[in-house]
């Protein structure tokens, strides 16, 4: 009788997607008390997009460095001082007080370093892929994976709102930290940077694994084969889906930084209301991510990667240019919320294909790869979380979603330059064992 394959792989990426919501919770849950907090320390909408933008470029400025450490030291221990560092930057963001003379700089500064300690989540989590998933399974892997997003930044508007009231919006950020702590162990205990070094897998499961990844060499820090930068910047490839990339965080996060905000000052909307129709984007967000990724492996086995990993995301990206100009001009602000969210999960239809393209592309550099493509996200979203209260001050709250909608066409057609059967070449480091 044939030993079981198991499902190791599965534990370890679920949770990842475990990580990424909890990542997501911490980064998002200031859009939510934002209102709260820019009460009491007197800030403006403009000053507010400052403190929102400066976990963006902390986050995207660190994406390069946080995917070279994942390809030196691993995914496991990587993550794990990673956590760490978010926990304590959460909870020191909820002790900055009014009292304090310049205190919008002290939150600036806070928030910076979140988002360099957040930076590693991404490109270890796409190593982690490329070490442990067979590139047939590489689609669901990363919309599970990418699902976190959704749940993270969906759960934040409700979760936070119910401690607001009750406990102050400090207290959403103590919760926050907590939790990542704890998911931050069960990573530790759990996890191994490659299969081989696993003490639970199974030798079939662990076959399995082998036979479908796309590069032999991928051992822990060997230098048997090295991928320069040259390389990886002289590649049509990474330049295409970072620039793609750009226009998606662009879009993104218009919905993790303004949407809360956008649906109880422009449309209307009191809190309770507000909390509820700001989660549709997330929910759509997780729902689509996850049928990306199983759209992206099936239309991949059938038709080649071109179809899987480039056909879903030309599609995402245009359909969601055009849910945004829609939902962008419909009057009531409930349908506005629905059509909005829509746009939102089209998004995230393209949200596998970045990573498993990398993942194909780098093999065993793939958190180099990745992290570089995920800094233009990044250089996206802080561009958003500093550019729309500054459209929308002097055009409206219309025109903030028709640049995102231009972004997102322009993302789409980006993709029709990727070739993901085309990987990087390795180079031979002089003495190393053949």
């Amino acid at each position: 009788m044939a030993e079981p394959r198991g499902n190791l792989r599965w534990f370890l990426v679920f949770w990842l997607f475990v990580l990424s919501a909890v990542s997501f919770l911490d980064r998002v849950n200031i859009s939510v008390a934002g209102g709260s907090i820019a009460r009491e320390f007197h800030l403006t909408q403009v000053q507010l997009g400052w403190v929102f933008s400066s976990f963006l470029w902390g986050y995207a400025l660190f994406q390069t460095f946080g995917g070279w450490l994942a390809d030196r030291l691993g995914p496991r221990r990587i993550l794990t001082a990673g956590v760490v560092w978010w926990g304590i930057f959460t909870a020191l963001t909820a002790v900055v007080s009014p009292a304090i003379t310049g205190a919008i700089f002290v939150f600036v500064g806070v928030r910076f370093l979140l988002g360099a300690g957040e930076a590693i989540i991404f490109p270890a989590s796409n190593q982690f892929v490329s070490r442990w998933i067979p590139t047939e399974e590489r689609g669901f892997a990363n919309g599970l994976i990418f699902a976190g997003v959704g749940a993270g930044a969906g759960s934040a508007p409700s979760l936070v709102t119910y401690i607001l009231i009750h406990q102050g919006w400090r207290a959403s950020f103590w919760f926050s930290a907590l939790l990542g702590l704890l998911v931050g162990v069960v990573w530790l205990l759990a996890a191994r940077d490659t299969p081989e070094n696993h003490p639970k897998i199974s030798a079939t499961e662990l076959a399995h694994i082998q036979a479908g990844r796309t590069t032999k060499d991928q051992s822990l820090g060997s230098q048997t084969n090295h991928l320069s930068w040259g390389t990886i910047l002289s590649s049509r490839e990474v330049w295409a889906v970072t620039l793609s990339y750009f226009c998606f965080g662009y879009v993104a996060w218009i919905f993790f930084s303004w949407f809360y905000i956008y649906l109880a000052q422009v449309r209307g909307l009191n809190l309770k209301s507000s909390a509820f129709y700001s989660t549709f984007p997330p929910i759509a967000m997780v729902a689509c991510s996850l049928l990306g990724g199983w759209i992206n492996d099936r239309l991949s086995a059938l038709h080649g990667k071109r179809a899987g990993r480039c056909g879903i995301a030309v599609f995402a990206l245009a359909l969601a240019a055009v849910l945004l100009v829609v939902g962008s001009q419909a009057t009531s602000a409930r349908l506005a919320s629905l059509v909005l969210a829509g746009g939102a999960g089209a998004l995230y239809l393209a949200q596998s294909s970045y990573w498993s393209v990398t993942a194909d592309i780098a093999g065993a550099r793939a958190g180099s790869a990745s992290g570089f493509m995920n800094m233009g996200a990044q250089l996206g979203g802080a561009v958003t979380a500093l550019l729309t209260p500054v459209i929308a001050g002097h055009l409206g709250w219309t025109y903030p979603f028709l640049v995102a909608a231009t972004l997102s066409a322009l993302g789409a057609l980006a993709w029709l330059f990727v070739d993901p059967s085309r990987q990087l070449a390795a180079t031979k480091v002089s003495g190393a064992t053949p």
